[in-house]
């Protein structure tokens, strides 16, 4: 069962949010569906011929964003996709919160890496397949 259908990330920088995002979801290899003034959208919507599609929609939010809880975590293929996730993200005016590798603390086949965004959210991508 894939649990999240949707999930939307605000963010006080729009311009400053897009390459960021733009270059963790091409690595992922997840679609830009829409680029607006004040919203980005990745992945696709379910219709009723595809329910198990998944969304990101990232918009603008002039709130302060104060370290928290928050933590989106995004699935990935294979852990190659995790490590361009890493990268992309660095050079898409992201931090380091983790560099790509195992958390056998999770489980032995976690991998994953973790990124703060230019806004000051906290993303992940995670593979959880056993190391080929």
């Amino acid at each position: 069962m894939q649990l999240l259908d949707h999930v939307s990330i605000g963010v006080p920088d729009i311009d400053a949010a897009r390459p960021f995002y733009d270059a963790i979801m091409t690595a992922l290899g997840a679609s830009k569906v829409f680029d607006r003034p004040t919203a980005l959208g990745y992945g696709e919507r379910c219709t009723i011929d595809d329910t198990s599609s998944t969304y990101l929609a990232v918009y603008l939010d002039p709130n302060e964003i104060t370290e928290s809880k928050r933590h989106w975590c995004f699935k990935a293929p294979s852990r190659e996709h995790v490590d361009a996730f890493f990268k992309a993200g660095l050079s898409g005016g992201g931090k380091s919160d983790g560099q790509p590798g195992s958390r056998p603390h999770y489980h032995p086949g976690y991998y994953a890496a973790f990124l703060i965004d230019p806004a000051g959210n906290r993303v992940e991508a995670v593979c959880h397949t056993a190391k080929p």
